[in-house]
């Protein structure tokens, strides 16, 4: 099975946290670059590694804690390959970010 792909929404999310985090610290910036692309790797294969979370949204999205990072990934697991639909800080408001889907 071939890496999740990124949507253009989740593309946005990445370059804004990494454009955070890069004012205050490069290094830690390309970490969370490298960790995306962990995730999406792993993602596809199988894509229901991730958590369902009906509370946040129906399945077949699933939610992914990014591993050394305060931040969620968002996918589509139905998708082949899974979408990745949002790179979310845990911090935010989920059920509000999350509300359509």
């Amino acid at each position: 099975m071939s890496a999740a792909v990124l949507s253009p929404q989740s593309r946005r999310d990445l370059l804004e946290a990494v454009r955070w985090i890069a004012s205050d610290d490069p290094v830690a910036a390309q970490a969370l670059r490298d960790a995306v692309a962990k995730a999406s790797r792993r993602i596809g294969e199988p894509p229901e590694i991730g958590v369902a979370r009906p509370v946040l949204a129906d399945l077949p999205i699933r939610f992914l804690i990014l591993t050394g990072f305060p931040h969620v990934i968002v996918y589509d697991s139905g998708r082949r390959p899974a979408l990745i639909l949002r790179v979310l800080h845990g911090a935010r408001d989920l059920p509000e970010v999350l509300r359509n889907f």
